[in-house]
């Protein structure tokens, strides 16, 4: 591999999913995954396209009890595109694929500056007849409903003519997740199929649930044109399900020919159509020939890359960039203009059904200092959804907001009442919509991106709604305990998922999650800064809108001070009671499972829970020191009436580190991010599996449903925030450098504000900040106490030491 290519030599059909996923291309509108073109869909091969925001219900029966499940849909494979032999002195030869017996050669390579797929195969006979084939595939970057895939055929050692069926099938169904194999899986209906001119075909059906219109069309040309001599005109072939086009092209022994597919999608979801069939065909019809086409889709990666600059030398430069590129691909600027989330498994495959859940808290504050646009936007989808979280919480006896751990169409609560169990078989209760810090995570998110692109219009108005009725939330779930004169929050899930109720107990949920109950103190100090900083005229129609009564601020900078957070041994508890549970042998099961990430699956299997043991899934209480500078929560902790020093910090970090088991990928991002100021000799252990998760499928075998965004947008965010300290607030750069040994070099480019490309460059004793002429005011910079001022058209270098 080199700095911008991402390339695998061979073909192995057991690691041909999650290289589908790694080498998908996308547009922030769909995605496709990089599945092979010539293979049928089976145990190696599983083609997927997915539109952003395109979700569909079905109905199924588990465990006994009928229950809905919205989904993202898979929707019509355009990729299909086979080949085979046929000389003049022989029988045609088999339909070709990388699982034939005639593979000779095999490799791929993503280009990740360019943001296409190119894949290498060559094919040979007994007679020793050779057939090599290049195909190029990109999903442009630049108009969003178009993609394309160029094939060249080279023959050796025979003449002939080589036969091509492409076209586009409506046949397919969510069916790339194996513990998902009981839910119904049939989401399209009503295809019809047609084509026009010559060289045109087309597909349209709908989700039968949500009732979106699809609609595909494909153009096919060749270079030796369609009536040349010895070539047939493409044939038409039409089902009810399924388009092709059957194309035989002459060769000679050494000399190539090139097909070329062009691809329009669009849905009844999109802006500005008649309809999507229309919309689709005329696009295909319009749009430019290949080279053309390849052009303009680098321009606009090319533009992309400008503003998402991130210069990390190594590989682990290379990591980021292929992390860059996924992000990208599933939230770009094309995202702004749709009414979408942030889908924690990408636009890559069906894990998760395509739900939005936290994992925005990890993705925004990167695209906050690059594309803040899009930042917007997705705050947008939460504002849309703010009714359906103050249903939900009036439906539970609250005030306010409650944002649903999983969400997808309309803001419903999208959460499993069951999931499966794949080590045991079982179906089990799920309570893990009891997440409700997932309100604390779109708060932190309003808060963050109105801070570093100085967007008062949006804090002041959907940010400040938004923000308020989630403090109204929390507030109204604040119960006193007179014996220990504090407020409480009960009944709640954490970060952690392996602990969603107390050993034995009836009801699921836990009480006073350390996590949970200082987000929730912040969200509501914030809100009251809100309150504080609003024009009166915008306050006070902000409060007859939501019917905000006067005493409730009151009450929140109450609640916002005592709230309990409970301790044990000098540490900060993960939740009330945690130390009362038992010790788990973790030496023991390493040795007797190897990998325990999913714990909670491996003693559920063996008749135990994981309810009862001093074990977590990933990064809770620590989760604080993701969130927090060490300055800001020692603040909120002392605002709260508790002492966390240098010290307590440490404690509560080596106690916890013994005790997770690591089983999200999220998990070792934030211990990175934690202990490069906590405990620097340890960090880079676990910034290299952040780094390296999705590569290395190290919680194996998921990466091949679908990329894990917020883990690797935080991998991006560790870099640009977590290592230089970055904090935007107060119309300041806040730089506070703690670089890693191994990170000790990299370069950033910051939109900030009104400042659109502030170059940030780290040294291992040094930081430069340049700023460019086209700036209009000045950058203010606080580097350790000290403030400073880049003038623009200048660049100035601060010491660290």
């Amino acid at each position: 591999m080199v700095a911008w290519t991402w390339s695998y030599e061979g073909y192995a059909p057991e690691a041909e999913r999650l290289r589908e996923a790694l080498c998908a291309l996308g547009n922030g509108y769909f995605v496709t995954r990089g599945a092979a073109t010539e293979a049928s869909p089976g145990p190696a091969h599983y083609p997927g396209t997915y539109v952003a925001g395109c979700y569909n219900r079905l109905v199924s029966t588990v465990a006994g009890r009928r229950i809905d499940n919205e989904e993202l849909v898979n929707l019509p494979n355009w990729l299909p595109l086979r080949y085979r032999m046929r000389p003049v002195d022989a029988a045609p030869g088999p339909w070709l694929s990388p699982d034939h017996p005639q593979l000779a050669e095999h490799r791929q390579t993503l280009d990740l500056r360019h943001g296409t797929l190119t894949r290498w195969s060559v094919y040979e006979d007994g007679e020793g007849r050779r057939l090599s084939v290049e195909q190029c595939r990109l999903v442009h970057m630049g108009d969003p409903h178009l993609a394309a895939l160029r094939t060249s055929f080279t023959a050796a050692g025979w003449a002939g003519e080589v036969e091509v069926v492409t076209g586009i099938d409506g046949d397919v169904r969510n069916a790339g997740v194996a513990r998902y194999r009981d839910l119904e899986n049939r989401h399209l209906t009503d295809w019809y199929t047609g084509s026009e001119l010559d060289d045109t075909l087309w597909l349209r059906c709908r989700t039968n649930d949500s009732d979106i219109r699809v609609a595909l069309a494909a153009r096919t040309r060749t270079d030796c044109g369609v009536t040349a001599p010895g070539a047939g005109a493409p044939r038409a072939d039409l089902t009810p399900q399924r388009a092709f086009h059957t194309l035989t092209l002459p060769v000679e022994p050494g000399s190539t020919v090139v097909v070329d597919k062009t691809v329009a999608l669009y849905t009844s979801r999109d802006q500005a159509i008649g309809n999507p069939l229309d919309a689709a065909v005329d696009a295909v019809r319009r749009a430019p020939d290949h080279p053309r086409l390849l052009a303009s889709h680098h321009r606009a990666w090319k533009h992309l890359w400008h503003q998402a600059k991130l210069d990390v030398p190594g590989e682990s430069g290379l990591f980021l960039r292929l992390h860059i590129f996924h992000v990208l691909q599933t939230l770009s600027p094309h995202t702004a203009e749709l009414d979408v989330g942030v889908p924690a498994r990408g636009l890559h495959g069906e894990a998760y059904r395509g739900h939005v859940f936290w994992d925005e808290l990890f993705v925004l504050p990167f695209l906050n200092l690059h594309f803040p646009e899009v930042s917007r936007a997705l705050l947008g989808y939460r504002y849309r959804r703010l009714p359906s979280a103050c249903r939900a919480a009036s439906e539970a006896g609250r005030a306010g907001a409650m944002y649903p751990w999983q969400s997808a169409g309309d803001g419903r609560e999208e959460t499993q009442q069951f999931h499966l169990n794949p080590r045991s078989g079982r179906w089990l209760p799920d309570h893990s919509r009891l997440q409700h810090h997932v309100g604390s995570a779109v708060a932190y998110n309003v808060w963050q991106y109105c801070q570093a692109s100085g967007d008062t219009t949006f804090l002041h108005t959907k940010g400040a709604e938004m923000l308020l009725q989630i403090a109204r939330f929390w507030a109204a779930g604040a119960t006193w305990d007179t014996d220990l004169g504090r407020y409480r929050i009960r009944g709640v899930v954490g970060p952690d998922e392996y602990h969603d109720a107390y050993p034995g107990a009836k009801e699921p949920g836990l009480d006073d999650n350390a996590y949970t109950n200082v987000t929730a103190a912040w969200v509501l100090m914030r809100a009251l800064d809100l309150c504080r900083i609003l024009p009166e005229a915008r306050r006070q129609q902000l409060f007859e809108r939501i019917q905000l009564a006067p005493d409730e601020p009151e009450r929140w900078g109450e609640i916002a001070h005592r709230l309990h957070v409970p301790y044990h041994q000098g540490i900060i508890s993960q939740f009330a009671g945690y130390a009362d549970l038992a010790e788990l042998d973790w030496e023991e099961y390493r040795t007797r499972y190897g990998d325990i990430r999913r714990l909670d699956r491996i003693l559920e299997a063996e008749g135990d829970t994981v309810n009862r043991y001093q074990a977590s899934k990933q990064a809770d209480v620590l989760m604080l020191g993701y969130l927090f500078p060490p300055a800001e929560l020692a603040a909120v902790f002392r605002q709260l009436g508790y002492a966390v020093d240098d010290d307590v910090w440490r404690a509560t970090v080596d106690y916890y580190l013994h005790r997770t088991s690591h089983g999200s990928t999220l998990s070792a991002l934030v211990h990175a991010w934690v202990l490069a100021r906590a405990r620097r000799a340890d960090a880079w252990e676990y910034c290299e599996e952040a780094l390296t998760g999705d590569a290395a499928d190290v919680q194996g075998g998921t990466t091949a449903e679908g990329i894990h965004l917020g883990a690797m947008a935080g991998t991006l965010d560790l870099v640009q925030r977590g290592l230089t300290g970055l904090e935007a607030h107060e119309h300041t750069l806040w730089l506070d450098p703690a670089p890693l040994p191994q990170l000790s070099k990299f370069r950033v480019r910051l939109r900030y504000g009104p400042h659109w490309d502030v170059d940030l460059r780290i040294r291992a004793r040094r930081v430069r900040i340049a700023v460019p002429e086209s700036d209009t005011t000045a950058v203010r910079v606080r580097l350790r106490g000290r403030s400073y001022s880049v003038a623009p058209g200048t660049t100035r270098w601060l010491d660290l030491t």
